[in-house]
């Protein structure tokens, strides 16, 4: 969701570069198509847009899912047909099912519950849950969620004005000074800004609590399009690079935590007064809370979207517990291999699946009930995408895979999904590293700077032929370890198929 913002020269140019490099990539990857995992098509609904929003599935297991121009939907699986359930919301970034005949749907103005009362397969009942959140009819101010954690709250996270868009715009929601303060830039503090929040609770992620309650939860986002709460009851957010974004992140959300985008400050008590744009960037560094993973852009992530959590047990493959991220620009599914060091979470990034028939546009995930298979919303808005909703399926072959990269006192460990060839993986020059960082700043995204060569100084292989531990020269914090391994093969000699990995690390171990 990047491109939309630059003028039509740039984005015309950086599109087709995009584009070209994309095809370049993708007929390499379609020489040799993997065979752990395999995408099929969802047929559509006849008569709508198949710009597919959000999936979820009901405690029966059915398919249902939200179309950007105001449906929502049930596949019945048995007659291959669509059900509408509801309609007329604006907009619907995501849904949630609740109990038989439940669901939770948030679109641009509100959370608003359905719910079906006399069970003849449509809602008749339309509750507004809340709409605490203000509107300027900008075309970037995305919504996402719900997610929803066991005491019953539900979080909303809400996407920034882009500065690209008319500001005369009619406003709904509160509108003051603050809210305008935002949109003047100061030279020598945060030289200008991109987004900004016009109206109340832009750039924040809010919570509603079983009371209907709404209060910020926390702020410093950009345009965090998806949330999930794990099953331990930790909130995540992904966001989208851009101003004060160098590279798509990762962020565990905790309550009251500013996450470093500054426009949200507007609607932070701690910053009554202050106009966002007055705050020196030492200090906005200062406060913030940093993701605990940077995906690195393009290499990886183009604009990440939607996460989900793996709770197949095994079923969708060797990474259960980990979390599966979708990508809007690029046909992939990402992952994230997260752990605690020091009471902060970080972690390991990896593509799971790419190309190969997975269309672009993705944008919610949600998992199949029987755990085999992760459904992917797809939806083009203006950027040129597809859209539709496809699923991807494990074959049930274990792919020869890195599983886990953890960190250790002196470097890397390495879980593979398959015993390892003990010469190749035990060869420190199969595993080329560096470390950089992305810059804190107000510009648009940010290079990998202060690219630095990590020698790996050793690599030693388990007795299971399972782990490998790396030692390497200069661990630091607040830095990614990009690991590209080459010439690495399971012991039956099949190659390994992860060409890159991206450990963030923002603590040491002691």
């Amino acid at each position: 969701m990047n491109a939309g913002e630059m003028n039509g020269g740039e984005m015309k140019y950086a599109g087709a570069m995009k584009y070209a490099v994309w095809l370049l990539a993708a007929a390499a990857w379609a020489q040799a198509p993997p065979t752990s995992y395999r995408v099929e098509n969802v047929p559509m609904p006849r008569g709508i847009a198949p710009e597919s929003s959000a999936v979820t599935f009901t405690p029966d297991g059915s398919l249902a899912a939200t179309f950007r121009r105001g449906g929502l939907y049930i596949y019945d699986q048995a007659t291959a047909q669509w059900n509408r359930f509801a309609s007329g919301f604006q907009t619907p970034l995501g849904v949630l099912a609740g109990k038989p005949g439940e669901f939770f749907v948030v679109h641009l103005p509100e959370l608003t519950r359905v719910v079906d009362t006399n069970a003849d397969g449509k809602a008749d009942l339309y509750e507004t849950l809340s709409d605490a959140w203000g509107m300027s009819g900008n075309y970037h101010e995305f919504i996402s969620g719900p997610a929803r954690d066991a005491a019953g709250n539900f979080y909303v996270s809400m996407g920034s004005s882009s500065g690209a868009a008319d500001p005369r715009l009619p406003v709904r929601g509160a509108l003051t000074d603050r809210g305008r303060a935002s949109r003047e830039p100061k030279p020598g503090l945060v030289n200008r800004v991109g987004h900004y929040a016009p109206t109340l609770y832009r750039g924040c992620i809010v919570q509603v609590t079983p009371q209907r309650e709404t209060k910020l939860f926390a702020c410093g986002f950009r345009q965090p399009n998806g949330l999930v709460v794990t099953p331990e009851g930790d909130l995540f957010a992904v966001d989208n690079q851009g101003d004060w974004i160098g590279t798509s992140p990762l962020h565990h959300v905790t309550e009251g935590a500013f996450h470093g985008h500054p426009s949200s400050l507007n609607w932070h008590p701690d910053f009554a007064g202050r106009d966002p744009v007055d705050i020196p960037v030492e200090e906005l560094d200062r406060k913030r809370k940093r993701p605990a993973i940077e995906f690195p852009q393009f290499d990886m992530a183009g604009s990440v979207a939607g996460p989900a959590v793996d709770t197949s047990g095994g079923a969708f493959g060797p990474y259960s517990g980990q979390m599966l991220v979708a990508d809007w620009t690029y046909p992939r599914v990402l992952r994230a291999d997260l752990e605690k060091v020091g009471g902060v979470w970080q972690g390991a990034a990896f593509i799971l699946f790419e190309a190969n028939g997975l269309r672009t546009g993705s944008n919610r995930l949600a998992l199949a009930p029987d755990g085999k298979s992760l459904y992917i919303a797809q939806t083009s808005r203006i950027w040129g995408a597809t859209e539709g909703i496809q699923r991807l399926v494990y074959t049930g072959r274990v792919p020869m895979d890195i599983q886990h990269m953890r960190l250790t006192k002196t470097g890397f460990e390495l879980t593979f999904t398959r015993p390892v060839d003990r010469a190749t993986a035990g060869n420190p020059a199969n595993y080329a590293m560096s470390h950089y960082y992305y810059r804190y700043h107000g510009q648009y995204g940010s290079p990998k700077t202060d690219v630095t060569p990590v020698k790996v100084t050793g690599a030693s292989v388990s007795w299971d032929k399972r782990r490998v531990t790396l030692r390497v020269d200069n661990l630091v914090a607040d830095r990614v370890f990009e690991l590209r391994p080459s010439g690495i093969r399971s012991a039956e000699g099949e190659p390994l198929s992860t060409r890159i990995a991206a450990y963030t690390v923002r603590r040491l171990r002691e």
